[in-house]
């Protein structure tokens, strides 16, 4: 048992000092007062990163930047200049930003492409698209400035890259977001900025719970309750679903060096879902 526990300390030890690069990085996250933005936060800010919550939930977005060392700043990211001040606050608190994360969005509306109310889908691309050019081009220009490279994650999603699976507003939003990425890396690589993707799926956060609610027509649906339906549907590993922690882990990875060959990538976090079919167990049996 002491080797065993010996093991493990060690082990703690060598992923702690493999994340002590990122001491006194700097990040911005947009959508950070809750949810995978939340997460993220605390993760970044466990590991010696300074954070900037940018976010229009002021009741639950300054209280969790107090608690982890960080600011808060309110922002609506389809305003371009509430964007560039969340990052000119970076740069006059810590003299740089290094690190840039997208995630601010919102479901939009639903329904037939037929029934589409373009001035519904105007408001959603001002926050999930428009957000994240803001996101981008600002974060950029800090980076470029402080001449020290930098990491720009965006939030896509599963919806992005297979259909059927959100709202069709939704999945434009996302899916333009993969061919900004991919055109940003293409410009800031010669600056040392690594531009990115994460593609969560089925990660029970307050968007996804509230969708299954309205599918379900239960008001008292829990993120609980979703990650198990996903876990059992929507996984090819069988009984776990997406969780919060993954989305910010993977931003984290996305964020350090141990990614600093990586740009121009959507990382998807779905269990294998969109790579294949899921109900293919005959083909295993004797």
């Amino acid at each position: 048992m002491d080797g065993i526990t010996k093991t493990h300390e060690s082990t703690d030890q060598m992923l702690s000092s493999k994340r002590s690069f990122l001491n006194g990085k700097v990040a911005v996250i947009t959508g950070g007062a809750r949810g995978i933005g939340a997460e993220t936060a605390k993760l970044l800010a466990g590991n010696g990163v300074d954070v900037i919550i940018a976010d229009i939930l002021d009741e639950l977005g300054a209280p969790l930047a107090e608690s982890i060392g960080g600011r808060y700043v309110h922002c609506d990211v389809s305003k371009e200049s509430d964007v560039e001040s969340a990052v000119k606050l970076a740069v006059e608190w810590r003299g740089k930003l290094d690190i840039m994360f997208n995630n601010a969005g919102i479901a939009g509306p639903g329904g037939s492409i037929a029934d589409l109310k373009m001035d519904q889908l105007a408001s959603l691309v001002a926050i999930n698209l428009n957000g994240v050019v803001h996101g981008i081009k600002h974060a950029a220009r800090a980076m470029i400035a402080g001449g020290k490279g930098g990491a720009i994650i965006c939030s896509s999603s599963s919806a992005a890259i297979m259909g059927g699976l959100a709202s069709h507003s939704y999945s434009l939003s996302k899916s333009a977001i993969l061919g900004l990425v991919r055109s940003a890396a293409c410009e800031l690589g010669q600056h040392g900025i690594r531009v990115n993707c994460v593609s969560p799926h089925g990660v029970p956060s307050e968007m996804l719970v509230s969708a299954y609610r309205m599918i379900l027509g239960k008001t008292d649906v829990m993120a609980d309750e979703v990650g198990k339906i996903v876990g059992e549907r929507g996984s090819l590993l069988r009984g776990r679903g997406g969780r919060m922690e993954d989305v910010a882990q993977a931003v984290l990875f996305l964020a350090s060096e141990d990614s600093g060959f990586v740009t121009g990538h959507n990382l998807i976090l779905d269990g294998g879902y969109t790579s294949a079919v899921s109900q293919m167990s005959f083909i295993y049996q004797d």
